[in-house]
């Protein structure tokens, strides 16, 4: 397939817009009456040495860890290793859980914790209407995450 040098730029501008191989097939059978399959669209741009406008990257943004009994933190504000709260994951997970666990906060009371299917957390104090230490919240969020991302969750 030969297309002259206007045709050639077309398709070359088509790509830069951000068009796709579907796309330039289209265009070329709408607008130029050639058809093309679509691996032969394909062949024509490798031929023509042209290359796809790759998309810009949107920003990812790190997501915190939420929970309905506790307020939201930004993952900046977690709190290195080493704090007054120690974390553990179950070796065999609680029933209805993805994962599971215990924490001990740093007033040394005691609570299980886990994430259910849907990635929610819930947490069962030992001592019932226990609420952790407001400094424990963030560091027991950065602890489970870091325990979390050991695991591959």
């Amino acid at each position: 397939m030969e297309l002259t040098s206007e045709q050639k730029q077309q398709v070359g501008s088509w790509l830069e817009q951000g068009a796709n191989l579907a796309e330039v097939q289209l265009r070329l059978s709408k607008e130029f009456g050639i058809g093309l399959t679509y691996m032969d669209t394909r062949f024509l741009i490798d031929d023509l040495r042209l290359n796809f406008k790759e998309p810009e990257p949107e920003p990812v943004q790190e997501p915190a860890v939420v929970n309905a009994e506790f307020d939201t933190i930004a993952p900046e504000a977690f709190p290195p290793a080493g704090s007054g709260v120690n974390i553990k994951v179950d070796s065999i997970t609680r029933p209805g859980s993805m994962v599971s666990g215990s924490v001990v906060f740093s007033d040394g009371k005691k609570a299980v914790w886990y994430l259910d299917q849907t990635g929610s957390l819930g947490m069962i104090p030992e001592e019932p209407g226990y609420r952790p230490p407001s400094a424990d919240v963030p560091e027991f969020q950065a602890g489970l995450e870091r325990e979390l991302v050991k695991l591959g969750i």
